[in-house]
């Protein structure tokens, strides 16, 4: 089906098409000066020290909670069998690596407002055998982290952030994705901005840094600076070029992708200035139905969709509401995966339900999403007519 209002749009001109044959006729395609330039452009623009370029978004996750495995500093040092917190409604790969590495999963419940962690239900969930506290800042909103790191305290908990979907978002004048002490971004099409496909992880621990890079190369050292925190390099380049110290993976992206992202994120803060003005239409004209939940933004939000969450009181079904957007030109998708602990992947990890986890349900049940656009959707927004 052809929609006149999809999900998302190209944001591409000929900046990036011209970037990509700059590379092509340099000849040198994967991980190179282009990469590197994209990451210190990212670094200075969510405000973080550090930034690594990855594949995707999924990988990002992937390496980040490897990361914690490979640390010296017993404070932050994950191990099999450590307990970790996440809220019900996610991605697949916010999960899938916290099972890969033989961790604990307990899903919380969301607010159905915010579409984030129910902070009451996060607060009894915590238990002394917690070791991390992953963040997912759904569909551009942030977590209220003023009240997260109340709960967290003092207790030797690590607080990261899946915002693979948030590029932008603000919670107290700072960037999400740099609350945490490491935090991921998506570069899917889909996503704020896009560089075919990519992701990036941030933080400003030095050591850590040195680890993904690692990790992010076969897990060898050619690509760790000398004066590093995770092996002792010799001068000898021959010596250093195929050797292994970290189990690692080859998530490295194009120099293709990160020529792209150094022209996308310098559009950036215009795409983010346009996805807020539609968002007020948005919002103005959601006033009217109500018997519908949108998300009730917290901080600044990047605004990368628009929920509708049917009340439960109400007569309307969720399939008619999709038919009835289908029929007036727009996509819709399930708001990320729903109430992921209803997934039967589930019955691989080791994982628990904290309560009931009924607003996830609730999502899973009476919940849609339809796009936002770094393009005035005024026409669109105006003739919604639930």
């Amino acid at each position: 089906m052809t929609y006149k209002f999809p999900l998302s749009y190209d944001s591409w001109d000929h900046q990036e098409k011209e970037a990509i044959f700059e590379v092509v006729k340099d000849g040198f395609f994967t991980m190179g000066k282009k990469v590197k330039k994209f990451e210190e452009e990212f670094s200075s623009y969510v405000g973080s020290k550090y930034a690594v370029m990855v594949n995707s978004g999924s990988s990002a996750n992937l390496l980040m909670v490897a990361s914690l495995f490979y640390t010296k500093d017993n404070k932050i040092k994950l191990k099999r069998g450590d307990e970790v917190i996440v809220p019900a409604v996610s991605w697949s790969t916010s999960y899938y690596p916290l099972y890969q590495y033989g961790l604990k999963i307990k899903f919380v419940d969301i607010d159905l407002e915010t579409l984030n962690y129910d902070l009451e239900k996060l607060k009894t969930a915590v238990s002394d055998k917690t070791k991390v506290i992953l963040a997912v800042n759904l569909l551009g909103n942030p977590n209220n982290f003023k009240e997260i790191k109340k709960i967290i305290n003092k207790k030797d908990i690590v607080l990261i952030e899946d915002n693979c979907e948030s590029l932008g978002a603000e919670f107290k004048n700072k960037k999400t994705g740099t609350i945490g002490l490491l935090g991921t971004f998506s570069f899917f099409f889909s996503h704020h901005i896009s560089t075919m496909e990519g992701g990036m992880i941030v933080t400003d621990n030095k050591e850590l840094y040195h680890i993904l890079l690692s990790l992010r190369a076969h897990g060898w050292t050619r690509n760790l600076p000398e004066d590093n925190l995770v092996a002792k390099k010799s001068k000898n380049n021959f010596d250093e070029s195929f050797r292994f110290v970290l189990p690692g993976y080859n998530l490295r992206p194009l120099e293709m992708s990160g020529a792209i992202g150094s022209i996308q994120i310098q559009k950036f803060p215009n795409f983010l200035v346009q996805r807020k003005i539609n968002a007020e239409i948005f919002l103005d004209k959601m006033k009217k139905y109500d018997d519908i939940i949108t998300q009730k933004e917290i901080g600044s939000s990047s605004w990368f969709g628009f929920s509708l969450v049917i009340k439960p009181d109400s007569n309307r079904l969720k399939e008619d509401l999709v038919k009835l957007l289908n029929k007036t030109g727009f996509e819709c998708r399930p708001i990320v995966a729903g109430n992921f602990a209803r997934n039967e992947v589930v019955k691989y990890f080791n994982s628990e339900n904290v309560d009931d986890l009924k607003n996830a349900d609730l999502i899973d049940k009476n919940g849609l999403f339809i796009g936002n656009h770094h393009i005035n959707m005024k026409e669109a927004l105006t003739s919604l007519s639930l």
